[in-house]
């Protein structure tokens, strides 16, 4: 049983340890912009991201609705946090300017590799282990307008044989780790403690002799 106490703060963001996932959507003119975000959620064969209402990669997924969700692991965070500060966005919308600049090639900004996907017309990020073909569905506008939320259907996963169960079509938890956005700092996963009733892949206990 806690101890702790507890005091009421306001802090400044809630992300309090949530995935980072790379977008790819494509532009007006057929080029591809890259966007990293760190609100996303998955239920079933579909996902929910979190985007700001001013960002490049909302105006895309209006008009072309084709998208690719990378997920990043802890060992591209220097990659991700050179996407961080650039913008799609020709202008720089102006609440952005003080901390944002427009990159047109955020492939080569980042160092990270494009590679053709099967069934959307962005490509997916070479070097992420889980890539997910999808087409967004519906753009909720949220937060008095500061935000949208965007519903993804999953059409094709593709994920590196290294953390695939072998003879499955399960993704091994106990090799893959998501990269983690903890109040701004970036964090792979702990050590499993457990698994839930509903796993797939648990792996038997060995009793100790």
């Amino acid at each position: 049983m806690t101890t702790d106490t507890h005091r009421v703060i306001r802090p400044s963001v809630l992300y309090f340890g949530t995935p980072v996932v790379l977008l790819t959507t494509e532009n007006d003119d057929g080029t591809c912009n890259l966007t990293p975000i760190s609100s996303a959620w998955a239920l079933g064969q579909h996902i929910v991201l979190g985007i700001g209402s001013e960002s490049r990669t909302v105006r895309n997924l209006a008009e072309r609705p084709e998208l690719v969700i990378n997920i990043a692991s802890p060992e591209l965070w220097e990659h991700v946090d050179r996407l961080a500060p650039l913008t799609g966005a020709n202008p720089v919308p102006e609440a952005k300017r003080a901390l944002y600049r427009y990159e047109p090639d955020k492939f080569a900004a980042s160092g990270l590799t494009p590679v053709a996907a099967d069934l959307v017309k962005p490509p997916r990020v070479a070097e992420c282990a889980l890539q997910l073909e999808a087409r967004a569905a519906a753009l909720t506008p949220g937060g008095a307008g500061l935000f949208f939320s965007v519903e993804c259907e999953v059409l094709r996963v593709h994920a590196a044989d290294r953390v695939v169960v072998p003879g499955t079509h399960h993704i091994d938890p106990a090799v893959w780790s998501p990269l983690i956005y903890n109040f701004r700092h970036y964090h792979g996963l702990a050590p499993e403690v457990g698994h839930g009733f509903r796993s797939e892949t648990a792996r038997a206990t060995v009793p100790a002799v």
